[in-house]
């Protein structure tokens, strides 16, 4: 029983890990996308914003990478893919609004 609760709550941290680790990436390549390549700092759309921005734009990245068939190996290649995809859905975003 021990080591049944011990694997419960070994994989209990790692989802909520990997939960804290998507919301920190996504939210730095949600601000690189913001401020640095669409926006030129001008216009921020918050700590929130970010966050949304990059996981969305994480996983839109996720999938223009499995379209073109480029491999995903390490965090640098992979936070590439999600400033890619937070400035595909933030330039989709500010031709809506």
């Amino acid at each position: 029983m021990k080591l049944l609760y011990a694997r419960a709550t070994l994989l209990f941290k790692k989802f909520y890990m990997g939960i804290i680790a998507w919301i920190i990436f996504g939210g730095l390549a949600g601000w690189v996308a913001s401020e640095w390549i669409i926006a030129g700092g001008d216009d921020s759309i918050g700590i929130i914003g970010n966050v949304i921005l990059g996981v969305v734009g994480a996983a839109v990245g996720g999938w223009i990478a499995d379209k073109l068939g480029a491999k995903q190996k390490g965090m640098v290649i992979s936070f590439v893919w999600a400033v890619v995809g937070a400035v595909v859905v933030l330039a989709l975003v500010n031709l809506i609004f």
